[in-house]
C-alpha cells in the first residue's frame, strides 16, 4: 500500500530524491529565492553588527561622555536594524510568493492525479488519509518553503558570522562560545532522537483521527438509524483521539525539557563568560565594551541554535510528508490509453464479448466485487492486470468465456445471484478494469484502443445510490452535459417526469442542493439522475439498481421516463423491478461468473431453468401485487 512505503521513510531526515523533486517545482521562482536568500544576507548582517555598535556607544560614548558618539553610534544602530527589517520583508514576501504558488500548483497536480486513479485505489486508501495527503502534508511544505529553507541559511550565516566575529574580538571568550555552541548541539542532537518517533506518532494519529472522522460523518445515517452515537462517541474519543492527544502531549514534554536545557545552557554560558570576561577585564586584556558585546554575541547565539533544532524537525516533517505526496502522485493509473489510442467515432451502440474471462488482483478485491455485485459501488473495483495463465488458471475467475452480442438499441437485463458477474459485465463495459482475457468490443471497435475519454463520453450511468453536488438543482442535471442551456436541462427534467416537484421547489431550478442532496428524497434524488443522464444523451445506458430505491408512486411517474430514456439506446439493466426486466429485449442469465441462459421474458420461462426458477422465487408475487 502507499501508506506502508511511505512509512518506510518517514524518519529521513534528508531525502536527495524528495529533495530535488521539490527544487523542480520551486525552479520558476528562481528570482524569488535570490532575493529572499540577499534579504537573510542583509539580515545576518544588521544581527551581526549590532553588538559592536553598541559595545561602541558604551566604549566611545558613554565612558567618554561624548554625546556626539552615542548618537553616532545609535543612528547606525537604528539604521542597520532598520536595514535588517528591511531584509527580513524581502525574505518573507518573496518566498511566501514562491511558496504559495509552488503549493497551488503541487495541490492541483495531487488533485487531478487522483482524479485519474483507478476506483480500485478508492478502495484501499481511506478518504481522510487522502484529505491528510492534499491538506496537511502539502501544508507541511508550504511551511517548509515560505520560512524553514531560507531562514536555514539566514541562521546558519548568523552562526557563523557571529562565530568569526568573536574570534576577530577575543580568542578566550570565543572559546567560551564555541564550548556553548557544542554543548547545545549536544543537547539538540539528543532532542532529536526523541521527538523523532514522537512528532512520527502525531502524524499517524493525525492521519487516523482525519480518516476516523471522514467515516463517521458520511456514515451518520447509519449510526442514528441504530443509535451508535455514543458508540462511535467512545470509539472516537476514548482510541482515535486520546491517542492523538497523547500523542501530542508527549512532543509538548519533550519540547519543553529541550527549550528549558536550551535555557539553562544560555544562562550557564553567560554567568561563564562574565566570569571570564570580568577577569580579563579586571586584568585589562580586555575592555568593558568587548564584555558587552560577547555578552550580547552569546545571546544571540542561543536563537538560530534553537530554531534549527526546531527546523529539523521541520525538514523531518518535510521529508515524511513530501514522500507520501510524491509517492500517491507516483501511483501509476491503472487504466490508461494506449500510446496510439484513437478517438472513438459517434457510435450506434452494438457490444459484443467474445470469450471474455476476468479475475480480480487478489482474494480480498473479489469478496468486495462480490458484496458489491448488487449495486455499482465505485468503492469496490479492481486492478488493472495483464493477462497470465496463473491468474486465469487459478479458479478465482469472476467472468469465465463470456460470449454475448447485444445490438444497437437493445436493452439488455442482467439477472442472477450475488456474485453472478453482472456488476463486472457493467465494469468492463466502461473499461474500469481490462479484459485479460478475449475481446471486447463496441460498434467493432476493441475498448482498448480507443481514448478512455471518447469512451465513457456516450455513456451514461444511474445508480442505485445517486450523488448529487453542491449547487443548484439545475447545476446537478447540467453536469450531465455542461454546456446544454437552461430550455435543454428543464426539457430533460420534463421528459423524465422530475420537473413538477423541481418546480415546486422553494427556488424551483435554482434551488441548492445540500450536501449529498440531503433535503431531497430517494425518488426524488434519482428522478434528477435520469435528468441528468438523459441530458447527457449517452449512446449506452447503464443502469445499477436504478429504480430500486423508487416507492411505487414514483415508479408509475418515472416509467414514461424510462421508455424515453432507454429508446434508442444500447441500455443494460440490473433491477429487481419486474417491469424494468419483463420489458427488456433480451435477459442475461448469469451463474457463477458465466452466462447460463439468455433470451426474451416469455422464452426464458418457456424454457423452464434458472430464470423461471429466479423468476417464481422472487418476482412472481411482485407481479401479482402490481396487477
Amino acid at each position: 500500500m502507499i501508506g506502508a512505503a511511505a512509512a518506510e521513510h518517514s524518519d529521513r531526515v534528508f531525502d536527495w530524491a524528495v529533495t530535488k523533486r521539490l527544487l523542480t517545482y520551486l525552479a520558476p521562482y528562481k528570482r524569488n529565492v535570490y532575493l529572499a536568500l540577499g534579504g537573510a544576507i542583509l539580515t545576518v548582517s544588521a544581527n551581526v553588527l549590532g553588538a559592536p555598535l553598541i559595545g561602541f556607544v558604551v566604549e566611545r560614548g558613554i565612558q567618554q561622555a561624548n554625546l556626539l558618539a552615542v548618537m553616532a553610534g545609535v543612528i547606525t544602530y537604528l539604521t542597520a536594524d532598520g536595514l535588517g527589517n528591511l531584509g527580513f520583508h524581502v525574505q518573507v514576501r518573496n518566498m511566501a510568493f514562491a511558496g504559495q504558488h509552488v503549493i497551488q500548483k503541487l495541490r492541483d497536480e495531487l488533485f487531478t492525479h487522483i482524479q485519474y486513479l483507478s476506483l480500485s485505489f478508492f478502495s484501499t486508501y481511506e478518504t481522510g488519509r487522502l484529505i491528510a495527503r492534499v491538506i496537511g502534508d502539502v501544508n507541511v511544505l508550504r511551511e517548509a518553503i515560505t520560512f524553514a529553507v531560507v531562514g536555514t541559511v539566514r541562521d546558519l550565516f548568523v552562526l557563523m558570522g557571529i562565530l568569526i566575529a568573536m574570534l576577530v574580538i577575543s580568542v578566550p571568550l570565543t572559546v567560551v562560545a564555541l564550548v556553548t555552541c557544542i554543548t547545545l548541539i549536544i543537547v539538540a542532537n539528543l532532542w532529536r532522537v526523541y521527538a523523532r518517533q514522537a512528532f512520527a506518532t502525531v502524524r499517524e494519529t493525525n492521519a487516523k483521527v482525519n480518516a476516523e472522522l471522514s467515516e463517521a460523518f458520511n456514515a451518520v445515517r447509519v449510526t442514528q438509524a441504530f443509535s451508535r452515537e455514543g458508540y462511535n462517541y467512545q470509539r472516537f474519543a476514548q482510541t482515535m483521539n486520546l491517542a492523538h492527544r497523547t500523542a501530542n502531549v508527549r512532543v509538548a514534554k519533550i519540547g519543553a525539557a529541550f527549550f528549558s536545557t536550551i535555557e539553562l545552557v544560555g544562562g550557564i554560558a553567560v554567568g561563564t563568560l562574565i566570569f571570564v570576561g570580568g577577569s580579563l577585564t579586571l586584568n585589562q586584556q580586555i575592555s568593558v565594551a568587548t564584555l558587552i558585546t560577547f555578552v550580547l554575541y552569546i545571546d544571540q547565539l542561543f536563537f538560530p541554535i534553537r530554531m534549527l533544532a526546531q527546523r529539523f524537525n521541520i525538514f523531518q516533517a518535510v521529508m515524511a510528508a513530501g514522500d507520501k505526496i510524491f509517492t500517491l502522485m507516483d501511483t501509476p493509473l491503472e487504466i490508461q490509453d494506449a500510446p496510439d489510442a484513437a478517438e472513438l467515432p459517434l457510435i450506434q451502440g452494438h457490444v459484443r464479448f467474445h470469450d471474455v474471462s476476468f479475475a480480480y488482483a487478489n482474494a480480498e478485491e473479489a469478496k468486495a466485487q462480490n458484496a458489491g455485485d448488487q449495486h455499482l459501488n465505485p468503492h469496490s473495483n479492481g486492478h488493472r492486470h495483464e493477462p497470465t495463465e496463473a491468474l486465469l488458471k487459478s479458479g478465482d475467475l469472476v467472468l469465465k468465456g463470456i460470449n454475448l452480442e447485444v445490438p444497437a438499441g437493445y436493452t439488455v437485463a442482467l439477472v442472477g445471484h450475488t456474485g453472478a458477474g453482472k456488476t463486472s459485465i457493467i465494469k468492463l463495459i466502461m473499461r474500469f478494469y481490462d479484459v485479460q482475457n478475449g475481446l471486447l468490443t463496441i460498434d467493432g471497435h476493441d475498448i482498448r484502443t480507443v481514448t478512455q475519454r471518447s469512451l465513457r463520453s456516450q455513456m451514461g450511468v444511474v445508480t442505485q445510490e445517486t450523488y448529487l453536488f453542491s449547487g443548484t438543482v439545475m447545476d446537478n442535471i447540467r453536469y450531465g452535459r455542461l454546456e446544454a442551456n437552461d430550455d435543454e436541462v428543464i426539457a430533460a427534467a420534463q421528459a423524465v417526469g422530475a420537473h413538477d416537484f423541481i418546480s415546486a421547489l422553494s427556488e424551483g431550478y435554482h434551488t441548492e442542493v445540500r450536501e449529498g442532496g440531503s433535503l431531497l428524497s430517494a425518488g426524488q434524488k434519482q428522478l434528477i439522475a435520469f435528468a441528468r443522464a438523459l441530458l447527457a444523451d449517452p449512446r449506452i445506458l447503464i443502469l445499477d439498481e436504478a429504480t430500486s430505491s423508487i416507492d411505487t408512486q414514483t415508479e408509475k411517474i418515472i416509467q414514461k421516463g424510462l421508455e424515453r430514456l432507454l429508446k434508442g439506446r444500447t441500455s443494460f439493466v440490473i433491477a429487481h423491478r419486474l417491469s424494468t426486466i419483463t420489458a427488456a429485449d433480451l435477459i442475461v442469465v448469469m451463474d457463477h461468473g458465466r452466462i447460463v441462459e439468455q433470451g426474451s421474458h416469455q422464452a426464458l420461462l418457456e424454457q423452464g431453468g434458472m430464470y423461471r426458477d429466479l423468476y417464481t422465487m422472487a418476482y412472481a408475487k411482485p407481479l401479482t401485487q402490481v396487477n
